[in-house]
């Protein structure tokens, strides 16, 4: 399609969802549970091939939707599809002592017209998910699936297709210039997933209009491990939760520090992990271990290696990489110095730097120095530990003695805090995210 023609369709589906936003605002919980539960449907009528897509995209195995992306939209769509109604009712507020013969309540309207880009490294779940909540709220969406992903991208314009008339949702694929040509328009709200830089971007130009925007970032998301807790454990944990879709996963532990008198041992489990979870008969296992998404970031990973063994970093575990396949072995790092470009850019890929602490002082203050990222993990038994690192830090959120939980659990709100993005989602803070909270007072007869 070319250009002019894609500007012409934005233009008339922008029009046409802005001119029956009042329509969406006076439907029930009845009528928007029922498209989210037709939406369920489809989802689950296309399993297969959503995992196919999602193979053929980033080398995801498909295990039947039981775990992974589709998991994760079911669980938000049945959240919503159960709460709606409560969701939605007005929230009466108590008459205050100085307002006689008032009644007050707060009445959640939708936003209007979303505009939802997806991100490329949970293709499927980073548009559902969001689209779940934009559709609970009563609004409309135009949704750009990334263009990184093609196929898992066609999956979706199909499926969204099928579900829904293109003045509630409708999806516009393309590019970088689609996206460009999507935020010259007034949308009543952005939703967004991505990187900070592109955020940025996408931020600024919501501000011509003065839109509304959810920005999920990202950041370097530390782990802490304390003494008291066992190193078996933690090492299993942070292997699983850094090497999840080859660290491509803006929640994935960026880097994780250890008491130094235990760093040696912590290092040893770490590696055996890698290889019970990685290898079969010492070869690295494909199936395991999803692609990186493109060269550019292959050569991106590849070159945080080189910075930093430059440095005087040292290569305990991995290092490995096929160029044909964009494949990087997972990869441990020991004595990595702090001003390598390793620590100071989000990695965003399968290598996991080790980090000494000679006290705990010392590498909360280098975390805080590094931003406030979307997640922290900390790893302790110790009361006393836990609240220092929690006082002394700043994150979107925390799990304590696992990692990326604080995720799953939908009754939590999710995102970011200024870096790693603003505003949250998940449950019902995403139906108050996609909602404006108009306040309504009645002044009664005397």
């Amino acid at each position: 399609m070319s250009t002019e023609n894609i500007n012409h369709r934005i233009e008339r589906l922008f029009a046409l969802q802005r001119a029956t936003r009042v329509v969406r605002k006076q439907e029930s919980a009845a009528v928007r549970g029922a498209k989210l539960a037709k939406l369920k449907d489809a989802i689950v009528a296309r399993i297969p091939q959503i995992e196919q897509a999602l193979h053929e995209d980033l080398r995801k195995a498909p295990n039947g939707g039981k775990g992974g992306e589709i998991a994760s939209v079911l669980g938000e769509l049945a959240t919503a599809i159960g709460q709606l109604e409560q969701w939605m009712a007005p929230k009466p507020v108590a008459q205050s002592p100085y307002l006689s013969n008032t009644a007050a309540h707060i009445q959640y309207e939708p936003r209007g017209v979303v505009l939802l880009l997806g991100a490329w490294n949970f293709p499927f779940a980073l548009v559902m998910a969001p689209l779940v909540a934009i559709v609970a709220a009563g609004n409309s969406a135009i949704v750009k699936p990334n263009e990184l992903q093609p196929a898992t991208s066609a999956v979706i314009a199909e499926l969204l297709g099928s579900v829904f008339e293109e003045q509630d949702v409708a999806v516009v694929e393309g590019g970088i210039e689609v996206a460009e040509a999507l935020q010259e328009l007034p949308f009543d709200h952005v939703f967004f997933t991505g990187s900070p830089a592109v955020g940025k971007r996408v931020m600024a130009a919501a501000a011509r209009h003065l839109t509304t925007v959810t920005l999920e970032l990202g950041g370097k998301c530390p782990a802490i491990v304390d003494s008291t807790y066992n190193l078996h454990e933690a090492a299993a944990k942070v292997v699983a939760g850094r090497f999840n879709n080859a660290g491509q996963l803006c929640l994935s532990v960026d880097h994780v520090w250890v008491p130094r008198s235990l760093h040696g041992e912590f290092c040893r489990l770490l590696a055996e992990t890698i290889e019970k979870m990685f290898y079969v008969n010492g070869e690295l296992s494909l199936d395991r271990l999803p692609r990186i998404v493109n060269t550019r970031n292959f050569e991106r990973i590849l070159g945080y290696i080189e910075d930093a063994c430059q440095r005087g970093a040292r290569v305990l575990r991995g290092g490995q990489s096929e160029r044909d396949s964009l494949t990087i072995h997972p990869t441990l790092l020991d004595n990595v110095p702090l001003d390598a470009r390793i620590m100071q850019e989000e990695i965003f890929g399968p290598l996991l730097p080790v980090l000494a602490y000679d006290n705990l002082d010392e590498a909360l203050t280098q975390i805080d120095h590094t931003g406030k990222p979307l997640g922290m993990y900390i790893f302790s038994h110790d009361q006393a530990f836990i609240d220092q690192a929690l006082l002394q830090t700043s994150s979107g959120g925390v799990t304590v003695n696992h990692v990326m939980m604080h995720f799953v659990e939908k009754n939590l709100p999710f995102g970011g805090v200024n870096g790693s993005g603003m505003g949250r989602y998940h449950g019902h803070a995403g139906f108050l995210e996609l909602s404006n909270a108009r306040s309504v007072l009645v002044q009664q007869s005397a």
